[in-house]
């Protein structure tokens, strides 16, 4: 703790706390990352090929409208607030304004990374279906 932060007095240790937040994202990416991962392998040796066909056409579709959904409503945040700046429901100052500011600054990595790293999570899916598609048809607990 800094003596005097609270207070205003004293500067605060930026890159610390860009470490300590980067670190802990870092750490917290790693279930859904593996979850990704296993659930095609999962999916291909206890069901079969046509299972995870299946499941890789579901994931494509609600991929694609998640990240419809997480791109239109950070563009929509993004854009109340600068509706909002333009003098409307009070302008800049105002608890209208402070209420957008806060949802752009959740809109903008919605809008930004949330909504294009689906597509990314897809592909990665996608081929590591395809390269392990041998082991697959030949190992599936239930056959083709």
């Amino acid at each position: 703790e800094i003596k005097g932060l609270l207070e205003g007095k004293a500067k605060a240790d930026y890159s610390t706390c860009v470490d300590i937040t980067t670190k802990n994202a870092l750490r917290e990416m790693i279930p859904p990352t593996m979850l990704g991962l296993i659930a095609p392998v999962i999916i291909g040796f206890l069901l079969n090929v046509w299972a995870l066909a299946a499941y890789l056409i579901a994931v494509k579709v609600v991929s694609a409208i998640l990240a419809m959904v997480m791109y239109n409503a950070g563009g929509a945040w993004d854009n109340a607030k600068k509706y909002i700046e333009a003098g409307h429901f009070g302008g800049k100052g105002s608890k209208s304004h402070e209420a957008a500011v806060i949802g752009d600054t959740f809109g903008d990595p919605l809008k930004d990374t949330a909504g294009p790293s689906l597509h990314i999570l897809v592909k990665l899916q996608n081929i590591l279906s395809i390269t392990l598609l041998p082991l697959f048809i030949s190992y599936a607990l239930l056959p083709v």
